[in-house]
C-alpha cells in the first residue's frame, strides 16, 4: 500500500506521525511510504534519514495527498488537507470530532474512511493510541501549570512544592487516568499537596500509593467545589471515549478561586472539562476568566515533538502495519476506532451528533 505522512499543519505543532526507522521498517515489509518534505524536520528527523531507508519525498502536501491510500498524520486535518483528501483515502490520526461539527461535516462530506487513533479501543477498554499523549500531556500539564503560577505570568506567586516556613502549594486533579495519574505523580513528587478526583476504586487506590501528600476523592459535587476554591493549580483530565467530555467545574466555582489561580485543561480536545473553557493554541495558550489564568491548548504534546513523535510512533506502528496489509476489518480494535466512513457517522458516541 502507499502510506502517506502529510507535514503536520496546526498552529506550532512539530510532531511526525512515522519517524525514519518507523517508516523504514514499513519498506521493508513492501509498502511505499511518501513522506511530505521537511515533515520531521521539527522533531529532529531529516527527509535524508528517511531517503536512507527507503522512503519517498514529495515536494508538496498536494503531491503527498495524490499519492497517498492510507494517510497516516498526527492532528485532525485543518483546511489546507480538507482540500486534499479524497473518498478513497484511509486517514488514521487524531480525530477528537465530538466538539468538532464542522469538520466532521467537511469528512462526511468527503466520504472517507476514518479511523481515529483516541477510539481505537482493546476488549478490556484501554486505549492504546491516546495513552502516549495523556501522559505527555499530563506532565505537561502540572510543568506550564507551575510556571503560569509565578508571579510574572500573571500568577499568585506561589511556589507548589513549598519550604521549611511556607505552605505546600495545593494541586486538583480530575481524572487518574493516564493524564490526570502523571499529573497527580509529577505534582506530589514536587512537593504539592495534591486531591485526586476520581470514581474507579482500582484508581483511587493507586492515587493513594503516590505518598502522603496524595489525597483521592470521590467527585461529590459539594466535595468537588470546597476542593476546587483552596486549589492553586486545577487540571482536568476526565474522558468518555469519543464523546464530549463533561464538565466537572463550573463557573460558580471558578468564581470561588483565588485571583491568579491556574486551570489546566487537558480535556479540552473532547470540549473541555470546565465551564469557562474555549480552545487556545501555543501561540496564544492562556486568557483569563473569573480571574483566573486558563490553559486550553489543544496539542499540549506538540509543544515537545522529538518525544512525542517517538512515543506516537511506537504505538501506532503495529496499526499501521495491519491497516495496510488490506485485511484490518477483522480486527475489533480498528473497527471500533472508524468514527466515519461513507458520509456516515459510524462511532456510537458520535450517533446524534448535531451537524
Amino acid at each position: 500500500m502507499r502510506i502517506g505522512v502529510p507535514k503536520e499543519t496546526k498552529t506550532l505543532e512539530g510532531r511526525v506521525a512515522l519517524v525514519p526507522a518507523a517508516a523504514g521498517d514499513l519498506v521493508k515489509r513492501g509498502h511505499e511510504v511518501w513522506l511530505e518534505k521537511d515533515a520531521g524536520i521539527k522533531s529532529g528527523f531529516k527527509d535524508a534519514e528517511y531517503t536512507a531507508l527507503g522512503v519517498k519525498i514529495a515536494p508538496d502536501a498536494a503531491a503527498l495527498y495524490d499519492k497517498g491510500e492510507l494517510i497516516v498524520k498526527v492532528k485532525e486535518p485543518i483546511e489546507g488537507d480538507l482540500k486534499l483528501l479524497r473518498k478513497d483515502h484511509l486517514l488514521f490520526c487524531y480525530l477528537h470530532l465530538a466538539p468538532l461539527p464542522e469538520l466532521t461535516k467537511r469528512l462526511l462530506d468527503i466520504g472517507l474512511t476514518g479511523v481515529a487513533f483516541e477510539t481505537v479501543e482493546l476488549e478490556n477498554g484501554d486505549l492504546p493510541l491516546l495513552a502516549p499523549m495523556s501522559i505527555i500531556a499530563g506532565k505537561i500539564g502540572i510543568q506550564v501549570g507551575t510556571h503560569l503560577l509565578h508571579q510574572p505570568m500573571g500568577g499568585k506567586g506561589k511556589l507548589l512544592g513549598g519550604l521549611p516556613s511556607t505552605e505546600r502549594g495545593k494541586v486538583v486533579v480530575f481524572g487518574a487516568g493516564q493524564a490526570g495519574g502523571n499529573s497527580a505523580a509529577l505534582a506530589a513528587a514536587g512537593g504539592a499537596n495534591v486531591v485526586v478526583f476520581e470514581k474507579r476504586q482500582d484508581r483511587m487506590d493507586e492515587m493513594m500509593r503516590l505518598g502522603n501528600n496524595v489525597t483521592a476523592l470521590y467527585p461529590y459535587e459539594d466535595v468537588v467545589a470546597r476542593e476546587v476554591a483552596s486549589a492553586d493549580l486545577v487540571i482536568g483530565a476526565v474522558l468518555v471515549t469519543g464523546a464530549v467530555a463533561p464538565h466537572v467545574v463550573s463557573r460558580e466555582m471558578i468564581k470561588g478561586m483565588e485571583d491568579g489561580s491556574v486551570l489546566v485543561d487537558i480535556s479540552i480536545d473532547q470540549g473541555g472539562c470546565f465551564e469557562t473553557s474555549r480552545a487556545t493554541t501555543w501561540k496564544e495558550p492562556t486568557y483569563v476568566e473569573e480571574g483566573v489564568t486558563h490553559f486550553c491548548v489543544t496539542n499540549m504534546p506538540g509543544a515537545v515533538p522529538q518525544t512525542s513523535s517517538q512515543a506516537i510512533c511506537a504505538a501506532i506502528l503495529p496499526w499501521v502495519n495491519k491497516l495496510a496489509s488490506g485485511s484490518w476489518r477483522d480486527n475489533t480494535a480498528l473497527v471500533k476506532g472508524i468514527n466515519v466512513e461513507g458520509g456516515k457517522l459510524v462511532h456510537p458516541a458520535l450517533q446524534g451528533m448535531k451537524l
